[in-house]
């Protein structure tokens, strides 16, 4: 009996060490996420705190955290029953930072050198260079498209919202169809998420334009140096199969929730993984690897341009002024998660790859950028990934096997997590852009994009007269 009780105590010490343990991992990570995305929320997207506590952070277990907006430091900051406590702060032109491994007066202290905004009014100029739009003229089926509308903004499952807030449909370079959600409008900035990636991706193009990096040489990361590491190109880190060792999880403690809400540097971090494949033989979808390229870009330039790169480069260039990309505590853009836009930004950057990285006439990205990105990457066994862009491609031999067998197979995508999508449809001339804060029920894609080429039957020009 003795013996039975020992067992019992042995047990119930390891377990409630573990409990310990796991908290002190999860719980930091939990208050790190709600002080984040309150202050993004709050301070760059202009909503009430109230609702952001409501909806992005009142499922479990977020609810474990309290959270505090401070409008005077422009900071929002969680807890959970007043321990764990996390703060991130608001800058001008660079949205919101999550304080980790640095003090508050060195992150506020960081210069950055952002550009001013063109001094222009969008609202005088016709889309897609403005915000000026008319009617999608004739040769619609109107019904279908807003069947499809109808059906993404639905809530079937009252426990699992789908939260769809915005949708636009553009063709032929035009805008057919808008909507959104209560609440929600033309000006409101909304989380891409993992569709940063596909930022990544542009600016990356941006830099081989310049000559400043070739994505088929080895990566001069100096934890590299001096290992096997030192074979991984920028080509193995665009196409997700770098070999090194990562764990993309969400749901607890792990290489990717310990980067983006517990470490100052995120693609520092991420580069002292080890190699655990042959890189280009791996596929394995990786923010870790995606913020190792944002090191590498902002290595690439130089700090003193870093900051306005995606600015003067990307963004204003193709009138995506209200457009925002957020740092690490490091300073280093977090290209693999934080991006905030309005619907039709992201539109704007659908446009931008339909047509060939051309933007009113003004090469943006180099020629062959596009199909580069919309190659499959070789480890991507069912033709699924690209260059930080997901893909429609099928498996070799056998593109019938495909994510989107309904769909053609030149259909790419940029996806974030929470069902956030620009999907870029070249043979229908299409892009669409999906905007969502789902939790468990999801706009099934496939449907959805089905109903809107139903709508849209007839050919494609071979480029819209702006581009």
């Amino acid at each position: 009996m003795k013996i039975v009780k020992r067992i019992l105590l042995l047990v119930f010490t390891s377990a409630l060490l573990y409990a310990i343990y796991y908290a002190s991992q999860a719980l930091p990570i939990l208050t790190g996420y709600s002080a984040k995305i309150a202050c993004s929320c709050v301070m760059l997207a202009g909503r009430e705190p109230g609702d952001v506590v409501k909806n992005e952070l009142g499922s479990f277990p977020l609810s474990l955290g309290t959270v505090s907006v401070n409008y005077q430091d422009s900071s929002a900051s969680a807890s959970v029953l007043g321990m764990f406590m996390r703060k991130a702060i608001y800058r001008k032109g660079l949205g919101c930072t999550l304080l980790s491994e640095i003090d508050e007066r060195e992150l506020r202290a960081q210069n950055t050198n952002l550009p001013s905004p063109p001094a222009y009014d969008p609202d005088t100029i016709a889309w897609p260079l403005g915000n000026r739009t008319y009617p999608p003229g004739e040769g619609y089926d109107l019904q279908k498209l807003n069947a499809a509308l109808d059906e993404a903004f639905s809530e079937p499952d009252e426990k699992k919202l789908r939260r769809t807030r915005a949708i636009i449909i553009v063709h032929n370079g035009n805008i057919i169809a808008e909507r959104y959600a209560d609440d929600f409008d033309v000006d409101s900035k909304l989380m891409g998420w993992s569709m940063s990636k596909s930022i990544t991706n542009a600016l990356v193009g941006i830099l081989v334009k310049h000559g400043k990096l070739d994505v088929d040489q080895p990566e001069p990361v100096d934890a590299w140096k001096d290992d096997s590491r030192k074979a991984i190109t920028l080509n193995t880190l665009m196409q997700a199969s770098s070999g090194l060792q990562w764990k993309e999880v969400y749901a607890g403690p792990s290489s990717a929730t310990k980067m983006l809400f517990r470490k100052r540097d995120a693609g520092l971090f991420a580069a002292e993984s080890p190699l655990v494949h042959e890189p280009g033989t791996d596929f394995y979808y990786s923010s870790g690897t995606t913020n190792i390229i944002s090191r590498i870009v902002r290595n690439a330039i130089g700090d003193e341009n870093y900051y306005r790169l995606p600015y003067e480069e990307l963004f204003y260039k193709i009138g995506m002024l209200n457009t925002t990309l957020e740092p690490d505590a490091g300073g280093t853009f977090v290209g693999s998660s934080f991006t905030w836009g309005t619907a039709r930004d992201w539109a704007r950057f659908g446009l931008l790859y339909l047509n060939d990285g051309v933007w009113n006439g003004e090469r943006i990205l180099p020629e062959g950028w596009v199909k580069y990105t919309t190659t499959p990457a070789p480890a991507a066994e069912q033709g699924e990934y690209g260059a930080q862009f997901w893909l429609n491609a099928g498996e070799k031999g056998n593109p019938t096997n495909r994510t989107y067998p309904e769909l053609p197979t030149d259909l790419y995508w940029a996806s974030g997590y929470e069902g956030q999508n620009v999907f870029v449809l070249p043979s229908k001339n299409l892009v669409v852009v999906k905007l969502s804060l789902s939790a468990g029920e999801f706009v099934d894609n496939q449907k959805f994009l089905t109903k809107i080429v139903e709508g849209v039957p007839f050919a494609a020009p071979d480029a819209h007269p702006l581009f």
